[in-house]
């Protein structure tokens, strides 16, 4: 609720301040007084935009600012959080417009831009104005009026609920099937590279030891020839040098007492021997083992050249890159025969959860369908109430597309006349029989939607004696549960305040300004008997205005 609305140097108002009643305030005043004002200075806060013309004083800023209270509005409360404004139980926004024309906005005394001021006023503020036909048209609001009367909140949070899992589902799947059909155009070329090298069966290292193993093969009668000439010469020659080294030592080992050095030349040299011995034999054994194999060649040159290829292919030099290779064609086919498994099991939890989704949806088109008639019914009857005993209003559901908000659409049509031509709202009615309307539809629903505070801007045009009385009727039973602001012309509907305020203009340093006073009891009788009789009300409408009051 609004409880308190400071303005300063905004018109021709220099400086005023409203504290407001929790229920139904009424501001009535002449024609011209500024009223309209009010409710111009109120769009500020709510995000409207505005320049320097509005300034009274060309000298000094304006300030439009108004606290609001808020015990338990958690949407409020989450986009403070979000925005990173303070959070209490109190919002205060304030608009600035500076003398050079630019504006400033501020909630909770950080700054805001004006797309955040419209967000967060139209969570705290209702302003229906004579011509404001938007929200009573918007098939949001209409649904939500459906959906208040047949108690689907429960079922709508857990449809939400349902849909949002069903969205992540279907996002999930959206971009599993564009992996899959990437990764599936490449199989069939994956798969074939896999193959070849699959095929080739290549070990570690093969293609670089087949390269060695053929300079062997290639070689073997040079290999065995210096292999066999290199064994003669240390053993089996005519003078091998291990029986030459020999001999050495058998000169050398009667004399190695004379002479302390030679026994150190006589361990070297035995060591020598055997060294020469251990080559010799290892030089035997290659030589055994080299052997022309001309097959052998055949085959190596072979799986040679089919590496080769492969190498070239890949753009690679070694037999572990070709194997790392493999093992990657290897994973990605692998790859997709898991995301066709993913794709399975995410169409059928998509369908799982689709399918609540429409059981839940349809539970609460039932219960849609269930109250249009009684609803349509007691609008019907309280637009008789407020002086339309023509008008007729329809509720048409069709099937839709299923969403957060269930799979109906909800369109809201009217009939001024008892034509049976019922037309869309903005079509058909006029500012002053959609805001009665609004009226009995928000009476309603009132205690079971969270509505903000509700403002009403002369909602009562064109209607007087009974039919505003009613208006005023409703207005009070409404003000029992949320906080009305209404500017009005009708005694009726002044009668019916918790709290009235009377705008007047007086003249204030030789400039004509406007104030607003909240009226006592007293002036609010002789308020309401001059808007009965007159600016001097005679005793009968004085009397009236007692009554009315009283009532």
């Amino acid at each position: 609720m609004i409880q308190k609305l400071h303005i300063q140097n905004y018109a021709i108002i220099d400086e005023l301040e409203i504290d407001f009643s929790r229920e139904l305030n009424i501001i009535t005043g002449e024609t011209g007084a500024g009223k309209s004002i009010l409710m111009g200075a109120l769009n500020l806060i709510l995000g409207q935009r505005a320049d320097s013309s509005v300034l009274q004083n060309n000298l000094i800023k304006c300030i439009v600012e108004a606290t609001f209270v808020l015990p338990a509005n958690e949407e409020v409360k989450s986009f403070l959080n979000a925005n990173e404004f303070d959070v209490s139980d109190e919002v205060i926004i304030r608009r600035e417009i500076l003398t050079s024309g630019k504006s400033r906005g501020f909630i909770n005394d950080s700054p805001a831009n004006l797309s955040q001021l419209k967000f967060i006023g139209s969570l705290l503020v209702d302003l229906h104005q004579q011509f404001d036909t938007l929200e009573l048209g918007n098939e949001n609001f209409q649904r939500q009026v459906l959906d208040a009367l047949a108690d689907n909140f429960p079922l709508l949070v857990q449809l939400k609920e349902e849909y949002a899992s069903y969205s992540n589902i279907q996002q999930d799947l959206k971009q599993l099937k564009e992996q899959h059909g990437n990764l599936h155009r490449e199989l069939d070329y994956n798969r074939f590279l896999f193959d070849e090298l699959e095929e080739l069966s290549l070990k570690e290292n093969e293609l670089e030891n087949l390269e060695d193993e053929l300079k062997i093969l290639n070689n073997a009668e040079q290999i065995k020839s210096q292999l066999s000439s290199a064994y003669s010469d240390l053993k089996d020659g005519e003078e091998p040098l291990v029986h030459q080294l020999k001999s050495i030592q058998h000169k050398l080992n009667p004399i190695q007492h004379f002479h302390p050095r030679l026994t150190g030349l006589l361990e070297r040299i035995r060591s020598t021997i055997l060294e020469l011995e251990d080559v010799a034999d290892e030089l035997e054994q290659i030589d055994q083992s080299v052997h022309f194999d001309q097959e052998r060649i055949s085959i190596s040159n072979e799986r040679l050249s089919a590496g080769y290829k492969l190498l070239k292919k890949h753009g690679v030099k070694e037999t572990g890159q070709l194997l790392s290779i493999m093992q990657d064609l290897q994973l990605k086919l692998n790859e997709v025969n898991d995301i066709s498994e993913k794709l399975v099991e995410a169409e059928l939890r998509s369908l799982a959860l689709l399918e609540r989704c429409k059981i839940t949806a349809d539970k609460i088109s039932k219960n849609r369908a269930v109250h249009v008639k009684e609803f349509t019914e007691k609008v019907d009857n309280l637009l008789l109430q407020v002086g339309m005993p023509n008008a007729r209003l329809k509720v048409e559901l069709s099937a839709g597309k299923l969403s957060a908000n269930g799979s109906d659409e909800v369109a809201f049509l009217f009939d001024a006349n008892k034509s049976n031509k019922y037309e869309p709202l903005a079509k058909v009615a006029s500012g002053g029989e959609l805001s009665r309307l609004m009226l009995s539809i928000k009476s309603l629903v009132a205690q079971k939607l969270e509505l903000p505070t509700l403002i009403f801007d002369e909602i009562d045009t064109g209607i007087s004696g009974e039919a505003a009385r009613q208006v005023g009727i409703i207005m009070k039973r409404l003000a029992s549960e949320h906080q009305l602001i209404v500017v009005s012309h009708q005694p009726q509907i002044a009668a019916k305040a918790s709290a009235h305020y009377f705008v007047f203009k007086q003249k204030i340093n030789n400039k004509i300004a406007t104030s607003i006073r909240l009226l006592n009891t007293s002036e609010r009788i002789t308020t309401i008997a001059q808007m009965l009789s007159g600016e001097k009300p005679t005793a009968a409408a004085l009397e009236n205005a007692r009554e009315m009051v009283a009532g």
